[in-house]
This record gives structure tokens, sequence and C-alpha cells, in this order.
């Protein structure tokens, strides 16, 4: 990967990045594999964007796949990445893991689907019910349905403080 097409096309998005491999990830290590592996899947794949959609739009697609994939391996397995990428400065953000109320925030998420994970990922982004649908695959009306379901059960997970 070009350090060039890295600080141009990946690092403006890397919150975004950062935002949804921690949503899917317990450790430090797993979210470096994770967010390596996002960044080598955008790489790999620019060539297939038609420009349809925003960048923004396709690098949530790419990075939410990513993550899903690598989950349901790890499930299955252990994850044991072969294609590392070298990726220099990876943004402050992913000092989440440090921050107590984020730490609690991002495990009662993990406790959600795989699906759910990525909707209120979306929604926490401040994106509208039509542009999550559209990355989702999904009607507006299923989103705001969905959106106040995640909603309740994240509020009950965090009353309840998870454990």
């Amino acid at each position: 990967m070009s350090k060039d097409f890295y600080t141009q096309f990946i690092l403006p998005y890397a919150g975004i990045i950062i935002k949804i491999c921690r949503a899917y990830t317990d450790t430090e290590e797993d979210f470096q594999d994770y967010y390596q592996e996002v960044c080598l899947q955008i790489w790999n794949s620019r060539k297939n964007f038609r420009e349809e959609s925003k960048w923004s739009t396709w690098i949530y697609r790419i990075s939410l796949n990513v993550c899903m994939s690598l989950l349901r391996k790890s499930k299955k397995k252990q994850f044991r990445p072969s294609d590392y990428i070298e990726v220099q400065n990876v943004p402050d953000e992913q000092n989440s893991f440090q921050d107590e109320s984020l730490k609690l925030l991002y495990k009662a998420i993990r406790q959600l689907s795989e699906l759910d994970r990525a909707i209120i990922l979306l929604y926490l982004e401040e994106k509208s019910y039509k542009e999550i649908a559209a990355i989702i695959g999904t009607t507006s009306n299923n989103i705001g349905v969905r959106i106040t379901r995640i909603k309740k059960q994240l509020k009950n997970l965090l009353d309840g403080k998870i454990y």
C-alpha cells in the first residue's frame, strides 16, 4: 500500500474505521489486526469503487464487512492474519481503550448481534436512516424500528452494567 494512498484515502476516514474495529474487538492486539485488515481490503478493492456512493460510505461498507467476516472466522478458530501491512500513525481515537465509559459502551455494543452493531455504529456516527439503510441494504423504516430496539437493549445492558 502506498503511503500516499493511506494518507489521502484512509487516514481522513480513520475515525470511522477505528470505531467499527473497536466495536468488534476486545483487545488492542485484535484491534490492530482488524484495522490492518480493513486498510488492506480498502487498498485491494479501491479499483472496484464506482463512485455510486460517497467514499465514506464505501469505507463503512468495507469496514463493517471485514470486521463481521473476521468475527465469524474468529468464532470458528483463532484468527491469525497472513497478510500484514504496516499501518503508520493510527490516530489517537484508538485511545478509547483507556476511557472507562467508552469501554463500557463498546462492551455493551459487542453484546449486540453483528447487524445491530453495524446499525448502532452508523447511528452513532450521525448517519441518516436513509444512509444507514443504503449501507446495510434495507429500508429506512426497518432501520428506525431496529434503532429503537437497539437503544432499549443497550440501555438495559448499561443499566445492569453488562456483567
